[in-house]
């Protein structure tokens, strides 16, 4: 009995820190981000999307991994966090029928930070990046956004780490969503 005791707690142990590579589900289109891209004043037009990239005074780490008690959490597009979030916002745009890669509208990004943090207690997690929108080539739009998330990370490994994975991920729907709500974005990619 002892011998199985100790076998069970040694197999619970390894959960508790264990070493994993975890990849991000591909993403996909929300129902409250193609609301705000059918929707909304001024009606947003069709768009294409140029280059997105890390931050060049940020390390390069930065866009390849997020650590999360140990387990690394990273991109399935391409091994990267710019190019996670040039997905996010394609599938978003091209669910609602809006990229365009002959429109003159094109948006490009650069990605600022990137963190997860889910120690026992509370978990936070941070995404934030640059986006401009130039309209036949003048810029028309540039502005840092940044959103966060904070939840009650358990004790337990097997819950803390998925949970805070996927809090991670749902950044990226979120920062797109915070991209489509705000107003100066909306003007510098109106319907003409």
């Amino acid at each position: 009995m002892a011998r199985v005791l100790g076998r069970a707690l040694l197999a619970a142990a390894s959960l508790l820190a264990g070493c994993a590579e975890m990849p991000m589900s591909p993403p996909k289109p929300t129902i409250a981000n193609a609301a705000k891209l059918r929707g909304g004043d001024p009606t947003i037009g069709p768009v294409a999307l140029g280059q997105f990239t890390l931050d060049a005074a940020q390390p390069a780490s930065l866009d390849k991994g997020v650590s999360i008690r140990s387990n690394m959490v990273r991109s399935p597009v391409e091994g990267s966090f710019a190019q996670y979030l040039r997905e996010t916002l394609r599938v978003e745009l091209q669910s609602a029928g809006l990229l365009d890669a002959h429109s003159d509208a094109v948006i490009t990004g650069t990605l600022l930070d990137s963190t997860v943090d889910a120690p026992v207690g509370k978990g936070k997690a941070a995404l934030a990046a640059r986006f401009v929108v130039t309209r036949a080539g003048t810029v028309r739009y540039d502005r840092a956004l940044r959103t966060e998330a904070s939840w009650d990370s358990p004790f337990i490994g097997v819950s803390a780490i998925p949970q805070a994975a996927g809090q991670y991920e749902a950044l990226y729907r979120k920062l797109v969503g915070t991209l489509l709500d705000d107003a100066a974005f909306r003007t510098a990619v109106a319907k003409q």
